[in-house]
């Protein structure tokens, strides 16, 4: 282990359980502080108010003595900190993408299924439409093609007559539009049951 990283250890313990007060180059007091930590580029105090670091280029030279300030060590631990900040950072970036990225393939995958069940009860109304319509037709048509109404007729009203149909002229109209419901009721039906793959 480096002796200066030994070192700064060594004051972390030494100094954390006394207090005193410390002063920047710039005026600034930090009132009855305790030294918390020693790092290369600074120290790290605990105040009423709560905890901050000072760097020792705020100290005056007899606390960078003190505390064997190194500028060189300094900037290098400054160069990693900076390195190691910016990788941890990358990281949540990278985190925060693919978490994004994960959310809109779901919100996306949401849209399609509703979209995919809005068809299929799209498709099912219509074919539900189209049976009906089927029904109905085929019950017009049945009606068609019964004999007309019937009356008694003659001298003594035993002749029973039969008049003609009046839905009867309407029996190729009936049955060329119940070819067209099939075809259509059919061409739904294909598309439900691949809609519901």
């Amino acid at each position: 282990m480096d002796t200066r990283v030994l070192t700064f250890l060594i004051f972390s313990v030494a100094l954390a359980a006394s207090s005193e007060d410390f002063k920047t180059v710039n005026g600034k007091e930090y009132k009855d502080a305790t030294v918390t930590r020693v790092e290369p580029d600074g120290i790290v105090l605990r105040t009423k108010s709560g905890i901050s670091k000072v760097y020792f280029a705020e100290l005056p030279k007899e606390i960078q003595h003190r505390f064997n300030y190194d500028p060189e060590q300094a900037a290098a631990y400054s160069v990693q900190q900076a390195a190691d900040y910016a990788a941890v950072q990358k990281q949540q970036d990278e985190a925060l993408r693919q978490k994004a990225e994960a959310s809109q393939k779901a919100n996306q995958y949401r849209a399609e299924q509703e979209k995919r069940h809005n068809e299929i009860r799209t498709l099912q109304v219509r074919y539900d439409e189209l049976q009906k319509q089927e029904d109905d037709l085929l019950i017009q048509i049945g009606e068609a093609k019964q004999p007309g109404p019937a009356y008694r007729g003659g001298k003594n009203n035993r002749t029973l007559l039969h008049q003609p149909n009046r839905q009867k002229p309407q029996l190729p109209l009936l049955q060329s539009h119940l070819s067209d419901v099939r075809r259509e009721k059919s061409e739904v039906r294909k598309q439900l049951q691949k809609a519901q793959r």
